[in-house]
């Protein structure tokens, strides 16, 4: 009796060459802008102070 080893009956085994799926396509953009508001963009009166940085004081070792 010749014994080959085991073995993996051919009817279970993992294919061997699979194919990827493609990659997924972009979504169209359909060529929309986005328009501004209406009633225009909201302006506070006190934004220019949020952005204005205090002036620095020189000390003695600068």
């Amino acid at each position: 009796m010749i014994e080959e080893g085991c073995k993996t009956p051919r009817n279970r085994r993992i294919p061997t060459t699979l194919v990827c799926p493609p990659t997924p396509k972009k979504k169209s953009q359909n060529g929309r802008k986005q328009e501004p508001p209406k009633n225009g963009y909201f302006q506070p009166p006190d934004l220019e102070v949020l952005f204005s940085l205090p002036q620095r004081r020189r000390g003695v070792w600068a």
